[in-house]
């Protein structure tokens, strides 16, 4: 190990004695946390920026996007902290934000309800222009290989901005179906603010579903793809899911019984019961059965009763005091799976606990795991474990939400934030050029403000080091179900 990387372990331990020490009992600020979990997809944001944009160090970036397939490609996100725009979680982040919406936007106040909106919109945008020609949808905009290769400003970017498109009949059920369940969800959030944005959004999910189903396969399977989505974001779960995930998102947007027939004739052939304890980008399944338990608990809708079913076998395994538990847990009580990013586990487990928690509480329902009866407010304790441990409650006594508390990570994995603005550098920094800035020790110049990373180890342990993106790199779809999370706790702060 290098010296200065261990003068860092020292550094951050004496920063998280201090935080303990000042923080210890003293609660959280769910309100900032919010605010700043919403901002942070400004900074993420590729495109014309907007006058009113708050991430002000941010430019305008990748305007050229689109140009092998003469067509607008601009805006969106960057997933994380490289700069390619990669649609599979893209649109997972979409719908994930839309839901939060959905089911939490009512607490929040209007002028967050609005960020969130705009927040889900930028992408939204987007979305739609992917799926702007017939018999075709645009998956990626960015040579991932070559964007890795350098440490660039996306203001900069002189890789590569190759556009990948799948064409009828070649496959691309994954990133189809999930854009027709971000779009059908959005579609509900704007539904009174702007309806005919909404029945846009609406219009064009349907057409996105008709591709992912007419059309079936991974999309990381074509020829074209197979080396530049993966093994960034290659299908490694199979497209079954997502199939199931954007019909279920457009039976709740649209009420139409062609959905939930689908949904009942197609459930067992597309594996509706395999990896049940799974969310994410990749595997929908366990968002996929606690979405559809909405309309048994609260609708009777009794044909959908195996979803139910294996929402409540999921939640189980969550549960420490469950007989079925099987999630692991670092020694502080984070949420562990291995494979790096872990805090998305975290907020998307945490977001699904506080949905199912509603349900239940709508009908004074509990879930019944052996011999423990688990209820609304036994997985609301549960999630607001995972909170307050990414808030700063954990050994590290460390904050993993960028800007929140006084102790959080300096050297965040993350372009943009680690290279000097436009605004204090103008001039040009090339792709090799912006190695000095990588391998430096000092902190990251810019503050990408609410950026959650990666987060700690198994052992709960933490190394701010740029270096490890495993550890160190934000992405958007961690973000996502947090914003929906904060927005339930800022709104019941003395829920204990």
């Amino acid at each position: 190990m290098k010296a200065w990387r261990r003068l860092f372990y020292v550094a951050v331990f004496e920063a998280a004695l201090i935080g303990m020490l000042i923080g210890k009992g003293s609660g959280h600020d769910y309100w900032d946390a919010l605010s700043k979990a919403i901002i942070f997809f400004e900074g993420q944001r590729s495109g014309v920026l907007p006058q009113d944009q708050r991430m002000s160090w941010r430019q305008n970036s990748g305007l050229s996007d689109g140009w092998n397939y003469n067509t607008d490609l601009t805006g969106g996100y960057y997933d994380a902290g490289d700069n390619v725009k990669f649609g599979f979680p893209m649109a997972f982040t979409t719908t994930m934000l839309a839901w939060s919406v959905l089911e939490f936007g009512d607490l929040m106040p209007p002028n967050e309800l609005r960020n969130a909106l705009v927040a889900v919109r930028w992408a939204t945008d987007y979305l739609l222009k992917t799926l702007s020609q017939p018999n075709r949808i645009f998956v990626q905009v960015g040579d991932p290989n070559s964007d890795h290769d350098c440490w660039e400003r996306p203001e900069d970017m002189d890789t590569a901005r190759t556009t990948y498109a799948i064409d009828a009949p070649n496959a691309a059920s994954d990133v189809a179906g999930e854009t027709a369940a971000a779009l059908a969800a959005s579609s509900m959030a704007f539904r009174s603010s702007d309806p005919g944005y909404s029945e846009t959004l609406l219009r064009n999910a349907i057409t996105a579903f008709e591709f992912a189903d007419n059309y079936r396969g991974a999309y990381s399977d074509n020829e074209n793809l197979k080396y530049n989505a993966c093994p960034y974001y290659c299908d490694f779960n199979g497209y079954q899911d997502e199939l199931l995930w954007g019909a279920a998102w457009l039976r709740r947007a649209t009420q139409d019984d062609n959905f939930l027939n689908y949904i009942e004739s197609n459930g067992k052939t597309l594996g509706a019961e395999d990896t049940i304890n799974e969310f994410g980008w990749d595997n929908k399944h366990a968002g996929l059965n606690v979405l559809l338990s909405k309309e048994v608990i609260e609708g009777n809708m009794y044909s959908l009763e195996s979803y139910k079913s294996s929402a409540e076998s999921f939640i189980c395994t969550m549960i420490p005091e469950s007989p079925s538990s099987n999630m692991e847990y670092t020694p502080g009580g984070l949420v562990y799976r291995s494979g790096g990013s872990n805090l998305q586990h975290a907020t998307s487990i945490a977001f699904l606990e506080l949905v199912y928690a509603n349900y239940l509480t709508h009908t004074s329902q509990v879930i019944t795991c052996g011999n423990v009866y688990v209820s609304a407010q036994t997985l609301r304790q549960h999630a607001k474990r995972q909170v307050d441990y990414i808030l700063g409650d954990n050994p590290m006594g460390l904050s993993y939400m960028v800007g929140y508390s006084n102790y959080y990570p300096q050297r965040i994995h993350h372009r943009a934030s680690s290279l000097p603005s436009i605004k204090d550098h103008p001039h040009f920094i090339a792709c090799k050029e912006g190695s000095i800035y990588y391998n430096s020790t000092n902190p990251n110049p810019n503050l990408l403000v609410g950026a959650i990373v990666g987060g700690p180890d198994q052992n709960d342990d933490y190394v701010d080091d740029r270096f490890d993106f495993r550890e160190s790199e934000p992405t958007t779809y961690i973000n996502a179900p947090f914003v929906g999370v904060l927005a339930y706790f800022a709104a019941n702060p003395s829920f204990s």
